[in-house]
């Protein structure tokens, strides 16, 4: 018992105890002896990769394949000519052409393999028809070629550099073409060969017509495997695109249909109460005067045009193409109608400026041209009612007690909106806004191929002037046509940048689409051009 207690302590002191051993491996891990293994670990890791480490895309390996093929036809071209002369005795113009012709052939393959493959097959053709009458080889008394004609390597109407060239011509033509094609193609060339070797050829040869055929066969065969399994791999890579494409739709469905059930769990609840509030308000009141009347029942009106506004675009979040816009929640160009939520249109904006003047703005509507015929489509006109209605609400919340010009002007391009308010009468209260009003404009007058300009006039207001084609797409204005709008011309006429240009007297013209906010520093006067909404 001792001595086994004795071993024991003993195996215990040169292994040591747990605690030694996480001491030791922190050691070397994070103590003095941390930076060796570090090294020795880096230098494995760059020195036995576990990853593949591939080329980048090179132009040199991209085109090595058409540089070995003319390699190729250079070397077969050569060894044609030897053919030609020295075994089927053309002579060496002769037999330069037909050789200089099947190295072209292999070249033209590149490109074009049918053309190619047909300058092959009739170069060999001539050649082995001129070949016939001048071989020199002699007959054995049984009718086949003896061991001189094997020696001498007379394969006709094959030679050894014809049946290579004619083979790779084939195998491009495979690669290029359907197989239905390249079939044919083989079938012709064997049928010239069997007529030519069998009916037109006798017995002074060694026949090359079986061997070549077969060759000819693996060449065709390979080459549709190739192309075969080239279209297998795009087709791959298409549908793992139109997958990850749907991935995508459907995750943005679903993304829009709960951003929809907020905006109705949410919003038209309390757009719903604010209405009947506003509808029960009078009632509560003894004998209500009628100022307070008329101000409850414009509440009750602008509650409900947003809930019928809300609906819209809930029917938008609800679509599964809202940018179809032949549909009727589409916001493109053809927008149409939904029966449930009608667009906004030109012949609405009365009722908009007389809800601006109920909350207290002095609001003036200027027309100028006459409206078109047919009118504009549904979106062109829904662009320019939420162009006035967005600068109207930063009238409202930013330059209060401003007066305010809204102009429409209608021209033979399309239609000019510019709303101008004066320099507000008292300073403004904080707005929460997250600065998406002007860039919305923007937004909508660029998706109609259109332009929005929002600069400071003379008179310490605000300018927003939008100009919307009449077909919802960009046009080239033939003639200039200017307006004066409160010191501020705006120019529609032919330009380099845009259809139209705003100007101030004696500064440089300046356009609305690369401008974030040009107003001086200092306290804000503008309403419009605030980007705080």
């Amino acid at each position: 018992m001792r001595v086994t207690g004795l071993e024991k302590q003993v195996e215990r002191v040169l292994r040591g105890t747990p605690g030694e051993g996480r001491a030791r491996r922190a050691l070397w891990t994070t103590g003095a002896g941390a930076w060796p293994v570090r090294a020795l670990r880096g230098l494995g890791q760059d020195l036995w990769p576990t990853r593949p480490a591939p080329l980048p895309p090179s132009v040199w390996l991209r085109w090595l394949p058409h540089g070995l093929v003319c390699l190729a036809a250079i070397v077969a071209t050569l060894a044609n000519v030897d053919q030609f002369d020295t075994r089927y005795r053309l002579g060496v113009e002769f037999g330069l052409v037909c050789a200089l012709a099947q190295g072209v052939a292999l070249v033209v393959a590149l490109w074009w393999p049918l053309h190619g493959w047909w300058l092959s097959l009739v170069t060999t053709g001539v050649a082995a028809l001129g070949a016939r009458s001048r071989l020199l080889m002699p007959e054995s008394p049984a009718g086949f070629p003896d061991l001189a004609a094997l020696s001498a390597g007379v394969y006709w109407p094959w030679g050894v550099p014809g049946l290579v060239v004619h083979a790779l011509v084939l195998f491009l033509l495979a690669l290029r073409v359907p197989a239905r094609v390249s079939a044919q193609a083989l079938a012709l060339t064997a049928l010239a060969t069997w007529i030519v070797e069998g009916v037109i050829g006798g017995s002074r040869y060694v026949p090359s017509g079986p061997v070549a055929v077969a060759v000819f066969l693996g060449a065709v065969l390979l080459g549709a495997a190739m192309r075969g399994r080239r279209e297998a791999r795009s087709q791959l890579l298409e549908q793992t695109g139109i997958t990850a494409e749907e991935r995508a739709r459907r995750t943005l469905l679903e993304e829009r249909s709960r951003i929809a059930r907020e905006l109705h769990d949410v919003v038209a609840h309390h757009m719903s109460v604010i209405s009947i509030q506003a509808q029960v308000a009078p009632h509560l009141v003894a004998d209500p005067p009628e100022e307070l009347k008329e101000n409850l029942a414009g509440i009750r009106q602008n509650a409900l045009e947003a809930l019928a506004e809300l609906r819209r675009v809930l029917g938008v979040l609800r679509s599964e193409s809202p940018e179809d816009t032949d549909g009727p929640y589409g916001l493109g160009v053809a927008t149409g109608t939904a029966p449930d939520a009608p667009q906004p249109t030109l012949d609405r904006l009365d009722g908009l400026l007389d809800n601006t003047r109920a909350a207290g703005l002095d609001v003036v509507k200027v027309v100028t041209g006459e409206p078109p015929t047919p009118p504009y489509p549904p979106g062109v006109q829904l662009s320019a009612y939420r162009i006035v209605q967005e600068a109207l609400s930063n009238v409202l919340r930013h330059a209060p007690g401003a007066g305010v010009t809204v102009e429409i002007g209608h021209q033979r391009e399309g239609v000019l909106v510019s709303v101008t308010n004066s320099r507000p009468s008292r300073p403004a209260d904080p707005s929460p806004g997250a600065g998406h009003g002007l860039l919305g404009m923007r937004e909508r007058a660029a998706m109609l191929g259109g332009h929005l300009v929002a600069h400071p006039n003379l008179h310490g207001g605000y300018v927003v002037s939008a100009f919307l084609p009449r077909d919802g797409v960009r046009v080239d204005v033939p003639e200039a046509d200017e307006t004066v709008l409160d010191g501020l011309t705006i120019t529609t006429g032919p330009s380099e940048s845009s259809l139209f240009r705003l100007e101030l007297p004696g500064a440089p013209a300046r356009n609305g689409q690369g401008d974030d906010d040009p107003r001086p520093p200092g306290p804000p006067h503008d309403a419009t051009g605030d980007e705080k909404t």
